[in-house]
């Protein structure tokens, strides 16, 4: 490092600190980059890379970017995942000699973006932290530093609960212990866009200790220690708007793993990964913010209390019937900007002017909104206590700031007349100044007879007198002294203007000064505020989802759900509200569902494109709807309260974790029979269709059974193996209806109306048919179907009775028989199929990284094909 120049060598060891981030060095007007991060930020920013002498024989690579457009640059890295560490300089160059001394201020991370198009309106920025402890559990916390909030809680669940949970946060960053598995990294990493660091002291800064306060067990302490000394190490300032750490735990909301959230599109969809044509999208009536955030919050964590899920439906109830009240309430609530973040900004420091100023308009709203709500005829009690006014500091917010300040604090132009008696001096002072340069114009002018003369002002020169060349012998001698010259004029100074350009000029820069003081003055003041502008954001943004609530179940004909002991569903006219919602006509076919303790498993069959997967989620989001204390798209419902979902719907591989869709299947089904209770709901459509046919026959049948007759939770079972609708012979709560058919002129006419009873066939050959297949092929697989239909012995391979698992070969469905040849004794087939079986039970697929699952799966192959 000596060979290098003493400002190179300050860069190198500010850098060996940050080693994991872009170090955005200040110089001068620019944020510059030196060796490797200049050469990847030109790359991932497409600025030039150049080099300078740093002292030794190489040039160093260089790019910088100017320090106004900085703001830009970061956000573009922060998006990639990447992190920036902020340098400037904390000394004046003027009065140091030698390298200005330089130091980071704030590292800016994915978990800690303050402001920026990054930072999404409607969604929260998560930071969290794990920490796993000596008898496996986990402890986890979270805080989005953009509103304060920040919850903690334990888990002593397996490791896929962990990762549903991360997943459930929507962590954008996760803080961990140098020793943390990296198998439960790699997991989350291949289920989610999230950025991991590093922290491994656990004390709770002693500036945070009134957030810790309701926290009793060492492990939250723990928890919550590694995410605020985190903060307190990265952002280097004050963070007075950090809230309580709230304990939740997870068994008081409904649980909804990360495989349903993404089969029922609650939050976003399949295919685009994006908002629109998920449930939030259809929900989001909301006019704030806050309200945005909260509902999103609220859809990822369904009620499992009666008496909560209730009270939630009386409000939206009466809202819906008070139609002007809701309106009123929307329009002043389409006046309130974002509390929490205003507040944040409060805090840390980067709030201006015009941030107050939406604060009080905010704040101005508020009466009016305690208005409306006292006029609902039901109690709202809770909503109203924590409506605050906050009179205090609109009053002070009124009389500080003009309407449209400037959007540098360091710019003057923010505060009223009247507001400071000072500032009112240096004002007038500055007024009358320039009403005086105005008449010294006009006397200049009769003095001279120049009517050309003119004064002037810039910032290099000052005030001046400009007069054009052809009128400068018309000057009196010895009254002006020459200040600059022009192409065709020249620019005076007199003693006189020399006074006044002293007076106007200082006026100018105190009041400038004075109005920066008077507002961080105004800033400290409203930090005062926070918590009580927090709690009035919070009751703000409950009132603003359940107007949302009412609004959409107004707009699109809901009806208030009931809640039932008896485990019963009940559900007339029920439709899928996304899928009603972009077909926008009457073409939507609503469907009911019964399903009670004699009818806890209902088979579904009939073709696709039939309406099987829409009606199995219509019921799931209609309990999810209900829970959420919004009213549901059917003519009536009556549910029971469900703890838990589970779905497998649709088709889909996991190639980044190296997962088939069968394998994915069989996770999604694994979760399912092992965490569900009597109280759940679970949705599978096509077990078993991604293996050969007698396996997923058996797998579909066995579950079946194993649902049936262990859990007995309520489950809906979509098929195409028709061999399957037998079982209602040996199941007594199940129950087969099929989506119903006809076939007009040889065509098949989807009616999508649910019916009791099996289908009678598949109608797989119309399906393609309807694909528009060749028409070669479709007969060809008509003829195929009609000889196959010949030979019933060929049809059956479900087992009538548990007990009896010996499959006789012949009556099992083939497209091919098997030759001789190929049939191996039944004896070495057990042996080798045991061995291979005991390898798979021994294996933890949950907690397998891809490449070992692959070569476990090599080893059982190899297995097998050695004992042929």
């Amino acid at each position: 490092m000596a060979s290098y120049t003493p400002m190179i060598q300050q860069y190198l060891r500010i850098k060996a600190d940050y080693n994991d981030a872009f170090l955005f060095f200040r110089l001068g007007d620019f944020y510059e980059m030196f060796f490797e991060d200049a050469i990847k930020a030109s790359q991932e920013l497409e600025i030039t890379l150049t080099s300078r002498d740093g002292g030794s024989t190489e040039r160093i690579p260089m790019c910088g970017v100017p320090y106004h457009a900085a703001p830009n640059y970061i956000e573009q890295l922060i998006n990639k995942g990447f992190k920036v560490a902020i340098c400037e300089q904390v000394e004046d160059p003027k009065l140091t000699k030698g390298v200005v001394k330089r130091e980071v201020v704030q590292l800016i991370t994915p978990g800690t973006v303050m402001e920026g198009k990054g930072l999404s309106d409607k969604q929260n920025n998560f930071l969290t932290t794990i920490t796993e402890f000596e008898d496996s559990t986990f402890g986890i916390a979270y805080a989005d530093l953009s509103t304060g909030e920040m919850h903690t809680t334990i888990l002593s669940g397996p490791t896929h609960q962990l990762v549903n949970e991360i997943y459930s946060i929507g962590a954008k960053e996760v803080v961990v212990d140098e020793s943390f598995s990296e198998n439960i990294i790699s997991m989350l990493k291949d289920r989610m866009v999230v950025t991991f660091s590093y922290e491994t002291t656990t004390t709770v800064p002693h500036e945070f200790s009134h957030i810790v306060e309701k926290l009793e067990q060492e492990k939250l302490l723990i928890t919550v220690g590694r995410l605020l000394h985190y903060l307190k190490k990265t952002q280097k300032r004050s963070l007075d708007h950090l809230q309580s750490a709230l304990f939740y735990e997870l068994d008081n909301k409904m649980k909804i793993d990360l495989f349903s959230k993404r089969n029922l599109e609650l939050t976003e969809t399949i295919r685009s990964k994006g908002k629109k044509g998920s449930l939030l999208w259809l929900l989001d009536q909301t006019v704030t913010a806050m309200g945005g955030r909260l509902l999103k919050q609220w859809i990822d964590r369904p009620l499992i209390k009666k008496d909560q899920i209730e009270a939630r439906l009386t409000i939206v109830e009466t809202l819906m019937k008070q139609y002007f009240i809701r309106q009123e309430i929307r329009d002043r609530l389409k006046e309130v900007y974002d509390l929490e973040r205003l507040a944040g900004r409060v805090a840390f420091g980067n709030v201006n002017a015009r941030d107050l100023v939406q604060l009080r308009k905010s704040l101005s709203q508020i009466p009016a909104l305690k208005d409306a709500i006292k006029e609902l005829p039901i109690e709202t009690t809770t909503v109203l206590e924590n409506m605050d006014e906050c009179a205090e500091l609109t009053d002070l917010l009124h009389i500080s700031l003009i309407e449209q300040p400037a959007l540098s604090v360091k710019e003057g132009n923010m505060m009223k007349n009247g507001f400071h008696e000072e500032l009112d001096k240096y004002r007038d002072a500055r007024k009358n100044g320039k009403t005086w340069i105005a008449e010294l114009e006009k006397r200049e002018r009769e003095l001279t007879g120049i009517r050309s003369l003119k004064i002037g002002y810039n910032r290099i020169f000052g005030y001046y007198i400009e007069v054009t060349k052809a009128n400068i012998a018309a000057l009196p001698e010895g009254r002006y002294e020459r200040k600059q010259t022009l192409a065709n004029a020249e620019r005076y100074i007199t003693e006189e203007l020399k006074e006044k350009e002293t007076l106007i000029l200082e006026a100018e820069e105190k009041i400038v000064a004075l109005e920066y003081e008077l507002f961080l003055k105004l800033r400290e003041e409203v930090k005062a505020y926070i918590p009580r502008l927090q709690c009035l954001a919070k009751a703000v943004s409950e009132l603003d989802v359940l107007q949302c609530f009412a609004t959409i179940s107004e707009e699109r004909h809901y009806t208030r759900p009931t809640f039932n002991d008896e485990r019963r569903i009940h559900i007339k006219d029920g439709r899928h509200p996304v899928v009603e919602k972009v077909m926008e006509s009457n073409e939507y076919v609503p469907n009911d569902c019964t399903m009670d303790k004699e009818r806890e498993v209902l088979l579904i069959t009939g073709p696709n494109m039939s309406g099987k997967s829409t009606y199995m989620r219509q019921v799931a989001l209609t309990s999810i709807l209900g829970q959420i204390g919004c009213f549901v798209p059917a003519s009536e419902a009556s549910l029971p309260v469900f703890d838990q979902i589970f779905t497998r719907i649709g088709a889909a591989d996991d190639l980044i974790s190296g997962q088939s869709t069968f394998m994915v299947e069989m996770l999604e089904a694994r979760n399912a029979i092992v965490y569900a209770t009597q109280n759940s709901l679970i949705l599978f459509d096509e077990i078993g269709r991604g293996t050969s046919t007698y396996d997923g026959m058996a797998l579909a049948q066995a579950l079946i059974e194993y649902i049936h007759d262990k859990i007995g939770a309520k489950t809906l079972f979509s098929t195409h193996y028709h061999e399957l609708t037998t079982l209602n012979q040996d199941l007594d709560n199940l129950k087969n209806i099929h989506v119903s058919v006809v076939e007009q002129n040889g065509k098949v006419v989807f009616l999508h109306k649910m019916k009791e009873g099996p289908a009678d066939k598949s109608y797989g050959i119309h399906v393609a048919e309807l694909a528009e297949l060749p028409l070669e092929l479709i007969e060809r697989a008509k003829t195929i179907l009609e000889k196959l239909e010949a030979e019933p012995e060929k049809k059956s391979v479900v087992v009538k009775n548990a007990q009896d698992t010996d499959l006789d070969p012949i009556s099992q469905l083939s497209f091919f028989e098997l030759k001789d040849e190929q049939t191996i004794s039944d004896e070495k087939l057990k042996k080798s199929e045991t061995q291979a079986l005991e390898k798979i039970k021994k294996l933890d697929l949950l907690d397998t990284t891809p490449i070992d699952a692959l070569n476990k799966l090599y080893e059982i192959q190899k297995l097998l094909k050695t004992k042929k």
